[in-house]
């Protein structure tokens, strides 16, 4: 399937709905809210909406509310004259005049202060507003798409979202669906994403996934969405060393050392996947062996020992890289993977069970 810049991939039913709901309302020279978490894809979808309206020979213009303080998002929408405040040396158009016949798209469209939403409500209303600093009106004839991630109807109720500008902007609402409501597409997305990266690393052919590595990706519940799942995906084919990936890292900000305050490296979020290599014997008797260690454990705690929960760790640890080692023929950078570590996390604990290497 080919994609552009405002082409999205997927065949879900819930991507499918989307879809025929943005090429529904596009041709109607509306405002449209597009709710949904973040990374869903809401500026993607705003640019499908302006590129099938009949605005798409106009500009598309996007101001992201969020990266901006509430003093300064009111010049930039309607722009300012020369000395309407300190540094204001001469006049400047903004984004409403920018997207005059074309699409404004306000991404996180609930942080903008109440004062600046009664400016745009008269914009939607009478399609025209004063600069700051200026006392002739300036007119523009802008589609207005909004975006948020926020519940705007409580926003209303709770008198942080003007409730005249919320029922203007509300001619069509759409909600994007969830990564999780959209496992059909993972597969899909995940060797686009693949493909694009192995070009961008000019690597002589794309690595792709093993089968337990794409089933961790279904059963990932994915709260970034799509913007994380590209994120995994990426660091995937960037570590990789062969042909097939078959360890996924959800979480990028475990340390490598022990940190304050825990016993052991967390490993909770690594996914341990099927690299299909064969286990040999020795790593038959290294896991029966944990089998037989953790039965010993009960029956001492049973018979009221005290059993260090330090020293099982500790144990358990060891008997899990000898295994891993065995299964990886001695290959520590392999063995790692079947640990679900990286290289630097393997050799520190190879490091803390055998000091002496």
């Amino acid at each position: 399937m080919s994609s552009t810049p405002y082409e999205p991939i997927g065949q879900s039913p819930a991507f499918l709905d989307l879809q025929e709901r943005l090429a529904r309302v596009a041709p109607i020279d509306r405002p449209v809210l597009l709710l949904g978490e973040r990374g869903t894809g809401k500026e993607m979808a705003a640019r499908k909406l302006h590129y099938l309206s009949k605005r798409w020979g106009n500009p598309f213009v996007t101001l992201h509310c969020a990266a901006l303080s509430p003093t300064l998002i009111e010049s930039e929408l309607f722009g300012h004259e020369s000395g309407a405040f300190t540094g204001a040396r001469g006049g400047r158009k903004g984004r409403f005049e920018s997207a005059d016949k074309g699409s404004l798209f306000l991404d996180e469209i609930s942080l903008i202060p109440m004062e600046t939403q009664e400016k745009i409500l008269r914009v939607v209303e009478y399609g025209s507003f004063e600069r700051v600093g200026a006392s002739q009106a300036t007119e523009a004839n802008v589609r207005i798409i909004g975006a948020s991630n926020a519940n705007l109807q409580d926003q209303a109720n709770n008198g942080k979202f003007k409730r005249d500008l919320l029922d203007r902007l509300s001619f069509e609402v759409i909600f994007l669906p969830p990564l999780r409501e959209r496992g059909e597409d993972i597969p899909l997305l995940t060797a686009h994403f693949a493909s694009r990266m192995a070009r961008e690393l000019e690597h002589a052919e794309i690595p792709h996934f093993s089968q337990s590595a794409l089933d961790a990706l279904m059963q990932y519940t994915w709260p970034g969405n799509v913007r994380e799942l590209k994120n995994v995906v990426e660091r995937a084919v960037c570590r990789a060393n062969g042909a097939v990936i078959g360890t996924v890292d959800f979480e990028p900000f475990r340390a490598p050392w022990k940190t304050l305050g825990s016993e052991n490296v967390d490993r909770a979020h690594a996914v341990k996947c099927d690299m299909d290599q064969p286990t040999t014997p020795a790593a038959q008797t290294n896991w029966a062996g944990i089998d037989l260690f953790a039965q010993g454990v009960a029956r001492a705690l049973e018979n009221g020992e005290v059993v260090a929960l330090s020293e099982l760790h500790d144990a358990i640890d060891a008997a899990a890289l000898e295994s891993a080692l065995a299964v990886a023929r001695y290959n520590q950078r392999a063995a790692a993977e079947r640990l679900g570590l990286t290289y630097h996390q393997f050799r520190a604990l190879y490091r803390k069970i055998k000091p002496g290497n």
